[in-house]
């Protein structure tokens, strides 16, 4: 099992099975998925607060997201001819928007999450190409979704990632779920792939099941790969990449980090999430307000009228580098980066990894 097998997802071959995970705010764009693409894996531009950088962001929030993906697709196509996804998150407020405008653009690739995205499907025409691909967190949503688009759209999902506990950012767990072993990666992915079994056996074809969550090492990828994945998604690693699109102060942090400061935080939109903690993250904990105005409920689940602080902006101020108004979201492996090398470096060093893995 040396040489990796390609990924498969409908008629596109990913001659590594790795794809990079969508990071927003602003963190994966043009220039981390076109280098991951370039590299035989599939690069993923996080659709979140795309906008960000538009000058009428605040002013006109739906529209500037929408020009700005536009933007961002095609001038990652420009920079690669591989494989191309995009993440878009089930509870943003202009969902539709952006699935619907990411199709017009022909990305190869909808990953889906944050949410179950029972509707994925109807936003395709007869002549999309684009395929369909939930991150969900138990074999239990896998099977409700998969039942939903075959029963409603004739549609089984084109492929399924499962996003175990160790993920960053926004996590689909209780936060009394997070250390429990019932819900480790290792019992998911046997229970997904049974989960989805009847699908691929109803449509004749195979829905490949990828592992996400906490896979940091061409060791981890041999481990899922021998469990049944088909393939892995990997984010934390890409950050401290050159071509990686946050600042370097936020790769940074990464680098700085200990294994006791990749924290559990309760973020606004109701979810625990992942982060490296900091001053802005202590003083939010210790009760402080850091004042900020609504231009657009940007995440249907967030508490925005309540919330000592707006996610969204704290997010956009950390890939910027302004991480005294903000905070690095990152996976539970965040504080294991040393160094800052390029994209290619990294997939020849996981690939090696995998290799020596693979062997003993």
């Amino acid at each position: 099992m040396n040489e990796i097998k390609e990924l498969k997802i409908g008629d596109l071959a990913i001659k590594l099975p790795i794809i990079q995970g969508g990071m927003g705010v602003g963190v994966s764009l043009a220039g981390l998925a076109s280098a991951v693409a370039n590299n035989g894996g599939v690069g993923t531009i996080a659709t979140a607060g795309i906008g960000m950088f538009e000058p009428d962001f605040n002013t006109n929030y739906l529209e500037a997201n929408i020009r700005a993906l536009k933007k961002e697709i095609q001038k990652t196509r420009r920079l690669t001819k591989g494989i191309l996804g995009v993440n878009i998150m089930v509870a943003l407020s202009n969902y539709a928007d952006l699935v619907k405008t990411s199709i017009e653009e022909e990305i190869d690739i909808i990953f889906s999450g944050a949410g179950l995205p029972f509707n994925l499907p109807e936003f395709l025409n007869r002549d999309s190409k684009t395929k369909l691909v939930p991150i969900v967190s138990s074999g239990r949503a896998a099977a409700i979704i998969a039942k939903k688009w075959s029963d409603k759209y004739n549609y089984p999902p084109d492929a399924i990632v499962v996003e175990g506990p160790k993920a960053g950012g926004h996590l689909g767990f209780k936060a009394e779920h997070l250390d429990d072993p019932r819900y480790t990666l290792e019992n998911l992915i046997p229970e997904v792939i049974e989960a989805i079994k009847p699908y691929a056996e109803k449509y004749g074809r195979p829905i490949p099941v990828i592992a996400a969550g906490g896979i940091y090492t061409g060791e981890d990828i041999c481990k899922f790969l021998l469990m049944g994945a088909a393939g892995v998604q990997m984010g934390t690693r890409f950050v401290t990449t050159t071509e990686c699109d946050s600042s370097i102060k936020f790769k940074q942090a990464y680098i700085d980090s200990n294994q006791n400061d990749v924290t559990i935080i309760k973020s606004p939109v109701g979810m625990p999430g992942r982060a490296i903690r900091n001053k802005f993250i202590e003083d939010v904990s210790r009760g402080e307000r850091k004042p900020f105005t609504c231009p657009h409920h940007c995440i249907i689940t967030c508490d925005f009228k309540n919330t000592p602080y707006c996610i969204a902006l704290a997010l956009i101020n950390a890939q910027k580098g302004l991480l005294d108004e903000g905070f690095a979201f990152a996976g539970a492996n965040a504080y294991r980066a040393t160094e800052i090398i390029s994209v290619k470096e990294l997939m020849d060093t996981i690939m090696e990894e995998y290799r020596q893995a693979c062997q003993n």
